[in-house]
């Protein structure tokens, strides 16, 4: 294509040939003026549609609005049905940690009305904080039994109460957990350990006949016959405070439990420890024989208490009472009393 061009005041001419290049830019600059203009259009009727009142427009913006806000809607009681059932699990979960806090309690000894789990101040009991009242709708009450979901109020209700429930749990734990390390420490220094493997005893506690006298006489320990070289072992762990021979008693060996508590092993053939030693629970300390003033194989135990002489049969006894009890045949131990 061919354009010549005339100027009015003078004779002369131009031409210009445009070819398909030409013509191919023409129109893509025609085409961006008017995609840049529609959409200036479109920018400026969004951006101002309130004020031009346009109802299709209006229409279009309402129904994308309602859209976004219909998601995000969506999107919050999902993550609210997620948490509300994180949250049953939770309690489900505290409410089996009360059931074998009642148990361990039960081993420590614990009465049952000093520590009620069940009963903690943040299920209802005088100490629970009052629930600060919620802006907006009344959430429905604890005894509506209809079935609901979970508003933001009721959930963050449930979380704190449940964070009191579990700090109350705590310190009721930590309570146990004192008293039982308490009564370990404590059942670890009495001498509750039978220091011979024997069935029985030849010779109790108390008022019998001397062998050698004939006469009345207080026996202040137990008799444990059995073959020479049978091993002793201590009643509890403690320190040697004496090995030694004795003109009655023989080769007598004595371990200082602590709290005033001695135990007393007489008549070995043999003691394996000195004055001075640390000894553990059951630890080998001497072997059984029959020296000084013996009729024959046997450990004479004693148990004294600030220098008295107590029955060793309360202190074995509760020994057996409490291996029953870690085995679980029976409930708690009894305290032994010594005076």
């Amino acid at each position: 294509m061919q354009i010549i061009l005339l100027r009015s005041r003078t004779t002369s001419a131009k031409s210009m040939t445009l070819n398909n290049g030409h013509l191919l830019l023409a129109l893509l600059l025609f085409v961006a003026a008017v995609v840049v203009c529609a959409l200036s259009l479109c920018y400026f009727t969004f951006q101002h549609a309130d004020d031009i009142k346009i109802p299709v427009v209006h229409d279009m913006l309402s129904s994308a609005m309602q859209g976004d806000a219909g998601k995000k809607d969506k999107f919050v009681k999902e993550n609210l049905a997620a948490m509300a059932t994180k949250l049953g699990e939770m309690q489900a979960k505290l409410m089996r940690l009360d059931s074998l806090g009642e148990r361990v309690q039960g081993l420590a000894g614990v009465k049952p009305e000093e520590f009620n789990f069940k009963d903690a101040p943040a299920r209802g009991g005088p100490e629970a904080p009052a629930a600060a009242p919620a802006a907006g709708p009344t959430p429905p009450r604890p005894d509506d039994k209809t079935p609901h979901d979970l508003s933001m109020e009721e959930l963050k209700s449930g979380l704190d109460t449940l964070a009191v429930d579990i700090e109350h749990r705590s310190d009721y734990m930590n309570v146990v957990e004192t008293m039982l390390m308490s009564y370990k420490v404590k059942s670890k220094l009495l001498p509750t350990v039978q220091p011979v493997n024997v069935g029985y005893n030849a010779s109790g506690f108390g008022w019998r006949i001397d062998p050698f006298t004939g006469r009345n006489a207080f026996h202040e320990g137990i008799d444990f016959p059995s073959p020479v070289g049978t091993p002793i072992v201590a009643a509890a762990g403690g320190v040697v405070v004496a090995a030694e021979y004795h003109h009655e008693y023989g080769n007598v060996l004595e371990i200082d439990h602590g709290n005033d508590i001695v135990t007393r092993y007489a008549h070995t053939s043999r003691i394996l420890v000195k004055v001075g030693d640390i000894v553990r629970r059951g630890q080998h300390v001497a072997d059984i024989g029959s020296t000084g003033r013996s009729t024959g194989a046997h450990l004479h135990f004693e148990v004294l208490v600030k220098g008295v002489a107590q029955d060793p049969h309360k202190f074995l006894s509760a020994g057996a009472e409490q291996a029953r009890v870690m085995a679980g045949e029976i409930g708690p131990p009894s305290t032994v009393a010594v005076r």
